[in-house]
Formats: C-alpha cells, sequence, structure tokens
C-alpha cells in the first residue's frame, strides 16, 4: 500500500515494478512442465501451439494490466482474439457439459469486467499454474475492462485446460450483454472488426459448460437449480453449442434462478427469467441426487459469501466494491481435497467516494 507521502515519480516506479512481477509470473507459469507437453481429451489434442497462443495474449494483458502503460488495443489485435477463441471453442467442446472434478480448488463467483480485481485475488489465492480454479460465469457487462478480464481467463483456460475451469453465466448470452455493456465496449474499443469480436464471443459463450461436480458431493452452476432437475445425467447431457437458452429449458434455470427465504416452494422471479426457490424445494432436489452443497454466484452479497438454507447452499461473489456503488467484499472458497470448505475474503479497494446503498440481485 503506498504512503501518503509517495511522490508521482514513486507511484509511477511501483506501477511498474508490479506489471514487471506480473509478466515474470506468466513467463514462469510457461516454463512448467505442463505448458510445455501436449494435453488430449478423447480424440481432440491441444497441443503447445494452442497453450503458446493462450501465452502470448496473456503477456500482453499484463503490460496493460495494473500499473501497465499500454492499452489493450494498441497490444492485442482483433485477428488475434479470433484466433484465440477458435482455440477455445475447441477446449470447451472437447470437455463434458458438466465438469467433474476434484478438490482442492478455489470457486470465484461473478467478476463482471472487474480485471484489477481479479489479479488482486489472484494475487491473494495463487496465480494459476500454483493453484486450481473453478469460474462460475459472469465475466463481463457492469465492470469498465470486461474484455481484459475474459481475454485473460480464457488464456489461462488454453494454457491450463484440466486445471481452469470456466462455466457460463447469465451474462454469457447474447440477449444480455448486449444490453448491458460488452456489444458497446467490443464495438468502442475495436473501431474497425469490434462487432465481428462480439459476436465472435458469442459463438464461444454457446460452448462453455453450465455446471460442475466437486467431488461428487458439490454442485456449482452460475444460477441455481430447476424444478426440473431429478437427475444429474441431464446436466451432463446439455447441448452445446446453445447459443441463446429458450424459456423452456432446464439450461435457463441453471443460469438465472435465486433462492429466495420469503419463497413458498417455486416462485415466480422477480427477475422475470426462471424461479425462485425456497430451502425445502432446495432440499428435495438435492437429497434425492446425493448432493450435499450448491455452489452458485448470481447475487451479489455484502461478504462476499452467504450460506442458505442450513448450509445446503452457499453463494459465492467476487467482485468487490461491486459497480463503484456496493461496499461489498468479495470471495474465493477453497475446497480441499477432503471436501473441507473454507473462504478468503478479498475487502473493497474505494476508488470513489463510499457510497452504501442497499444490496439487490445482479
Amino acid at each position: 500500500m503506498p504512503s501518503n507521502n509517495e511522490s508521482p515519480i514513486d507511484q509511477s516506479d511501483r506501477k511498474k515494478k508490479a506489471a514487471k512481477d506480473r509478466k515474470a509470473s506468466a513467463e514462469d507459469l510457461y516454463s512448467l512442465k505442463s505448458c510445455r507437453s501436449s494435453m488430449t481429451y478423447d480424440n481432440t489434442l491441444i497441443d503447445e501451439i494452442q497453450a503458446r497462443i493462450g501465452y502470448n495474449v496473456l503477456i500482453k494483458l499484463f503490460e496493460c494490466g495494473r500499473g501497465g502503460e499500454k492499452t489493450l488495443t494498441s497490444v492485442v489485435q482483433a485477428a488475434e482474439i479470433t484466433t484465440l477463441l477458435d482455440c477455445l471453442k475447441l477446449v470447451f467442446l472437447a470437455q463434458p457439459s458438466c465438469i467433474e472434478i476434484d478438490g482442492p480448488i478455489n470457486i470465484c463467483g461473478d467478476t463482471h469486467g472487474q480485471f484489477s480485481d481479479v489479479l488482486r485475488l489472484f494475487d491473494k489465492s495463487g496465480y494459476p499454474h500454483r493453484a486450481n480454479y473453478l469460474f462460475l460465469g459472469d465475466y463481463v457487462d457492469r465492470g469498465r475492462h470486461g474484455l481484459e478480464n475474459i481475454l485473460m481467463l480464457f488464456c489461462y483456460k488454453l494454457i491450463f485446460p484440466n486445471h481452469f475451469f470456466l462455466l457460463r453465466g447469465n451474462h454469457e448470452c447474447p440477449s444480455i450483454n448486449k444490453v448491458y455493456g460488452f456489444y458497446e465496449e467490443c464495438s468502442k474499443r475495436y473501431e474497425k472488426g469490434g462487432i465481428k469480436v462480439w459476436e465472435e464471443f458469442q459463438d464461444t459463450f454457446s460452448t462453455m459448460p453450465l455446471t460442475a461436480i466437486v467431488g461428487q458431493r458439490i454442485l456449482c452452476m452460475h444460477g441455481g437449480i430447476s424444478p426440473r432437475l431429478n437427475t444429474l445425467d441431464k446436466l451432463r447431457m446439455f447441448q452445446r453449442p446453445n447459443y441463446q437458452p429458450s424459456h423452456d429449458q432446464i439450461e435457463i434455470d441453471i443460469l438465472w434462478s435465486d433462492p429466495s427465504n420469503t419463497a413458498k416452494g417455486w416462485s415466480a422471479n422477480q427477475r422475470g427469467v426462471s424461479y425462485t426457490f425456497s430451502p425445502d424445494a432446495l432440499k428435495k432436489i438435492l437429497n434425492p441426487l446425493s448432493i450435499d452443497l450448491v455452489v452458485r454466484a448470481h447475487q451479489v452479497v455484502q461478504d462476499g459469501y452467504e450460506f442458505f438454507a442450513q448450509r445446503r447452499l452457499v453463494t459465492v461473489f467476487s467482485a468487490p466494491f461491486y459497480c463503484g456503488q456496493f461496499d461489498n467484499a468479495a470471495a474465493v472458497m477453497s475446497i480441499s481435497e477432503n471436501l473441507v470448505c473454507s473462504f478468503q475474503i478479498l475487502r473493497p479497494k474505494k476508488y470513489f467516494p463510499k457510497r452504501r446503498i442497499q444490496l439487490s440481485s445482479t
């Protein structure tokens, strides 16, 4: 933390050093054996060429991250993004619709374009070459750096496909991110070709998995459960690509539903999409599935995480000082090899005057 007496020159030197440290971290991660060796899923080869594509873009992103003096559009061309996304589609489709993994793993909720805060989360919980990660969606919209945020996470997915997992959120759907900021960000920052970049992202989002199961007992998704969820095989059988999930699909509930202590069973969601569900409704779904805990995101919570239904569900939110308006903390949920859960909390940095307002849905 800089002192109040730090000169502008000292601040500049500190920012340059931070950027250099992150670049060194990226170089270190690529030197690992896991990045050099070829990796396979069934019949799809994820080779060093694809990892190198992710690595090259990642290095450039770190140059314009915290303390960086370069802008994204000056270092990453639209054609590079297209190449990156083409690789990502192959990676996502080569893996199951429901990711089944074991601990240890760190789980993060919404990050909404808060690129510098995701770097802070990695500073605190470990960069992906040292820790496994599962993100629960909503990488774009709201925040000012959705492109940097989603590109960094996509780079890590290319480099560490078996240890870094990204689920789709409701903001990774064209009907939402065309309205809430990402479309405008792409079209303005990449004036020539920006709309095509946005369209390429939508194609890639359509291939992303929607759910994950950790240690056979912990079910993870962006939104919540569905009244139509009576077997885990339904999650495993989701068809992809799915450009825009429709209201009659179970996928829409996985992306949109919310827990509610005031709901009576299943109630209409005030968002206008999907349902809210009561503690009893949650337990009736989970018990036959032999699921102990649901981990989801989708709602801002004051302390970064919040339990529901006698700890059968937890909401994790990972965008501190959300939108510059809420004074919420962010959380990273860590699940050990033995499925012991703990939380690391990231307190908000105040970029604007503090203005506390009542928390609401995202």
